[in-house]
């Protein structure tokens, strides 16, 4: 299996925004390690190419998001400076090729975590606040008929990430019972609870950074960290407006235009 020449083959189709078949129909035997090692090959391309690397998510920490995707654990994928959106910019449906948008909480940590052994103390004590927000998911395997390696290949099927301006801190905030709705054109689509990141989306970034100690990757100080989905991803498409409103931390706002 090679993983470069995979690794590109994902490379090309986000760079064209095509589609391509999933890499596990010719590679049954493809295994979790064998995935990752496939996204850090991107992760390596990036960086070369100057891309800046801003944080980490964690994903399919959701039993909702488990479920849309027919996995059962999580995953993570890097996050890099071409993927932010500021407050109030526009998401180009020109640069996806087939969308879907997730309200997750984001950490900004201030303290380098590194596993194993990483805690819910030590995610507290290394939080510096946290944000709302609203991942853009994305897939270059066609119509989204993925398998768990296929998604982490994928870099987490990550796209574009908006943060809400609003800061909060970490001790301010119920972890396990603030609520979140998910709002597309003012209609409710979705609401969900902390709760079902993971039982508590502190617990998700411990749970990340220790799954990153098997790759020896730290979540460093100054790092983004997305703690996953409280709900099932919802696809959209140009002329859409998404709102992520969570209890006590206010909200992140997307606008997506061809």
């Amino acid at each position: 299996m090679d993983y470069f020449k995979l690794a590109e083959k994902l490379y090309d189709a986000e760079k064209k925004r095509s589609q391509v078949g999933r890499l596990t129909d010719d590679f049954p035997e493809m295994s979790v390690e064998d995935a990752y090692q496939i996204q850090l090959a991107n992760v390596k391309r990036r960086l070369e190419q100057g891309e800046k690397l801003v944080g980490l998510k964690i994903g399919l920490t959701s039993k909702a998001m488990q479920e849309l995707l027919h996995v059962d654990r999580p995953d993570y994928g890097h996050l890099f400076d071409t993927m932010l959106l500021t407050e109030g910019e526009v998401c180009h449906m020109s640069e996806l090729i087939q969308p879907k948008v997730e309200g997750e909480i984001t950490f900004h940590i201030n303290k380098t975590l590194e596993g194993p052994g990483i805690t819910i103390a030590d995610v507290y004590e290394a939080t510096d606040f946290i944000m709302p927000s609203i991942e853009i998911v994305d897939s270059r395997i066609k119509d989204w008929k993925i398998k768990l390696p296929d998604t982490i290949a994928d870099n987490g099927s990550s796209a574009r990430i908006m943060c809400g301006s609003n800061f909060s801190r970490l001790e301010d905030i119920d972890m396990r019972t603030t609520g979140m709705i998910l709002e597309k054109n003012g209609e409710l689509i979705n609401s969900g609870a902390a709760a079902e990141v993971w039982g508590n989306p502190v617990a998700s970034v411990a749970c990340l950074a220790n799954m990153l100690a098997d790759f020896h990757i730290p979540l460093k100080a100054g790092s983004l960290v997305m703690a996953g989905a409280f709900t099932a991803a919802i696809p959209v498409q140009a002329g859409d407006c998404v709102t992520a409103s969570f209890t006590n931390m206010g909200s992140a706002t997307v606008k997506f235009v061809e």
